[in-house]
């Protein structure tokens, strides 16, 4: 195998890929980034059985084959390379030279047939979506994928697609996030994709232009093709959360609120707590504004701002970070809040519409504040 092409795409596609290499594998081969070079391209692989990535440079190949070569070794070199361009060979004993000015590198290889085959995906079916579109949604979801493996099923974010809407949910057994747009799919389906998947994704995606994903959907696996970028990924498997049952079904108190007034009084207000020092923050609705307390050992804190309150006072507590999750990925100015009751779970949503709708849960007070 021989190769030649520039340094700073052959260093952008080496630091996409690797990020699906297994750090610390019983096979080998799967620490390593798969390189192939045939005809007038190179394709670079990076697998670790539950997620794969690929992509294709253009290069000035004189000679096709295969190798697999340390990721973490072949990353660290090429981004150290001198010059613009890069001179890549492999001899038959799998040694591979890595030339770029004046630097000269040989580096062991693996041979490319103990590389495991990657699932492929026949279905015919595959839905195409702006790339914006897509990032958006996975953006104002993605926070709400559960980091334990308590129930696995929950780690990954729940895609529906049905005749005129496309709908992301995901849920970690304190907090909802349900994001959907008006999009016409071939046929009515739901699936859920692992987060770790969806951050990796996310990183590709671009948010703005016309460019568009497409999404090859089997039964256990997905393809996400953007660009010269091809993601696979398992599907996970189980029940999720019926989540409509979740959302309270009537309500008592409605609010419209500026997102960073609000934001920037729960950032206040959560100074006083740590890691070490964790207290709930106080929510009165009441008289045409918000009062925030927050009490903890080593001090006390209040804040109030206006807000549009329709019906009945209400006095909530939050976890903090909960709360600003909410808020943050709202990524609006204004939105609107309706509540039913103490214990009742929070709802955020758009002040006019319904995009995305998030659900926090509250926590009970204790003591009372003077």
């Amino acid at each position: 195998m021989k190769f030649s092409c520039e340094k700073h795409e052959l260093v952008e596609a080496v630091s996409n890929v690797q990020r699906a290499v297994s750090v610390k594998s019983t096979i080998p081969s799967l620490e390593g980034i798969l390189i192939k070079a045939k005809e007038n391209a190179i394709t670079l692989c990076g697998y670790n059985l539950e997620l794969g990535m690929t992509t294709v440079l253009t290069s000035d190949v004189e000679e096709s084959g295969k190798i697999v070569v340390s990721a973490k070794l072949f990353g660290d070199i090429v981004r150290r390379l001198p010059s613009d361009r890069v001179s890549i060979a492999v001899d038959d004993s799998n040694m591979m030279t890595i030339l770029s000015g004046e630097s000269n590198f040989s580096i062991a290889g693996i041979p490319a047939e103990e590389y495991p085959d990657l699932p492929t995906v026949h279905d015919e079916d595959a839905v195409t979506i702006p790339q914006a579109m897509l990032k958006s949604m996975i953006r104002q979801t993605i926070f709400a994928v559960a980091e334990s493996d308590a129930k696995p099923i929950h780690t990954g974010t729940l895609f529906e697609l049905c005749d005129d809407c496309f709908r992301l949910v995901s849920v970690d057994g304190y907090r909802l996030a349900v994001r959907e747009e008006k999009l016409h799919c071939p046929k009515e389906t739901n699936f859920v994709v692992p987060g770790k998947t969806l951050s990796e994704l996310l990183k590709l995606l671009k948010d703005d232009g016309d460019e568009t994903i497409t999404m090859h959907i089997a039964t256990r696996h997905i393809v996400f093709a953007l660009g010269s970028y091809t993601i696979v990924s398992r599907l996970l498997e189980g029940e999720f959360l019926d989540y409509h049952s979740a959302l309270p079904k009537k309500k008592t108190t409605e609010i419209i609120v500026n997102v960073r007034q609000f934001v920037n009084s729960v950032e206040r207000v959560s100074l006083l707590i740590t890691d070490r020092l964790k207290s709930p923050i106080r929510c009165e609705f009441d008289n045409q504004e918000i009062r925030l307390f927050c009490s903890t050992p080593i001090g006390r804190a209040t804040d109030r701002f206006p807000a549009k309150i329709e019906g009945q006072s209400m006095e909530m507590g939050f976890n903090n970070r909960y709360l600003l999750d909410a808020l943050r990925n709202s990524e609006c100015d204004e939105v609107r809040i309706c509540l039913s009751g103490a214990i009742s779970p929070m709802l955020v949503m758009p002040k006019e519409g319904d995009s995305f709708l998030f659900l926090v849960l509250p926590v009970r007070l204790k003591a009372d504040y003077d």
